[in-house]
């Protein structure tokens, strides 16, 4: 009898238990993701992309942008943005540019971008002591509901290169050196503008679409490539569906778009990467060296995913930066 008791006074207060459980995740998601925004400096420095801001094919996008903070220490900051309509850079100068710039493109698993880790922490090593001029995209996300959303992040990167290049005389940049890095997901936006520069992601719209989308050189960090055997599966999912088809797999697998066009690339990336495995890194370097393209591969023994250049401090991974600078100031062009 106690026992029947005991069953349904719990079947009774089931459901009560359950909502104060999902109470108490809520609270705590909350916590780990509380609004936040850009920086005033970043605000001040903020270049939008497209003529009134909403991108080409987002005008009816419900997606609604939004940045958000993840980390509870101030000191490391960890903001995301989703939701992107209104594509921009933002700008870190050097306070002495030596001309080379860099389009920067954090990861993100095309579901999220993230601002600090892949972004804003870049400045010390790249701009405050590398001199390169710094252009952290913000960019739209395939799964929010855009027109040729396979091709939203592209465009936006298109365009963003090709913007660079118009203005870099307002930004003391060479419009001949002018690179794209990207992290993970990130790595593959970077890696489609290399290798698909030359394909239309847009109609033009502007004078700034009649130059050239081509970065002089990619910097590819713990980059997506394959989007087969060897894929991140959340990335691919996001980009090509849960059942993409055999030519849709091969097409947004980057390493069958190198060509002899593709620009100079420094590939870096860690042999425990739990989440894109070394493949990724190694498929595109094969590719690369098959089609005569000059290009420069650092596998670390550890360092797992998304380190970026946090937290490396004592490891064989603090080299990584002044490796990438030294790359850089190796490519042909003018550096002051």
């Amino acid at each position: 009898m106690r026992n029947r008791m005991c069953a349904a006074a719990e079947k009774r207060w089931r459901p009560l238990m359950y909502a104060a459980a999902l109470g108490l995740m809520l609270v705590g998601t909350a916590d780990a993701a509380t609004p936040s925004s850009d920086t005033p400096e970043e605000v001040a420095s903020r270049v939008w992309l497209w003529p009134g801001r909403v991108a080409p094919g987002s005008e009816r996008v419900a997606a609604q942008q939004a940045i958000v903070e993840r980390s509870s220490d101030p000191a490391l900051p960890d903001r995301i943005i989703t939701g992107v309509t209104q594509p921009y850079l933002v700008v870190h100068r050097p306070r002495r540019p030596n001309g080379a710039a860099l389009l920067v493109v954090p990861g993100g698993s095309y579901r999220r971008v993230v601002l600090d880790k892949e972004g804003s922490a870049l400045v010390p090593a790249f701009a405050d002591a590398g001199g390169v001029t710094l252009f952290v995209l913000r960019y739209r996300l395939p799964g929010d509901g855009h027109a040729l959303a396979r091709e939203a992040s592209l465009a936006d990167a298109q365009r963003a290169l090709r913007l660079i290049r118009a203005r870099a005389s307002e930004w003391g940049v060479d419009a001949h050196r002018i690179g794209v890095m990207g992290f993970s997901a990130g790595g593959h936006v970077a890696a489609s503008l290399g290798t698909r520069h030359a394909e239309a992601a847009y109609a033009p719209l502007d004078a700034i679409d009649r130059a050239s989308a081509r970065p002089d050189y990619m910097l590819l960090v713990y980059p997506v490539i394959d989007m087969g055997t060897h894929a991140h599966p959340e990335s691919r999912a996001r980009l090509l569906g849960t059942a993409p088809t055999p030519a849709q797999i091969a097409a947004y697998s980057l390493q069958h778009r190198v060509g002899a066009d593709t620009p100079p690339t420094f590939l870096l990336h860690a042999a425990d990467d739990p989440s894109v495995t070394v493949d990724n890194g190694l498929l595109f370097f094969d590719a690369l060296r098959r089609a005569g393209v000059p290009a420069e591969l650092h596998v670390y023994p550890h360092g797992g995913h998304g380190f970026g250049t946090r937290g490396i401090a004592g490891t064989p991974l603090a080299a990584w930066p002044r490796l990438a600078l030294d790359w850089i100031r190796s490519q042909p062009g003018k550096m002051r």
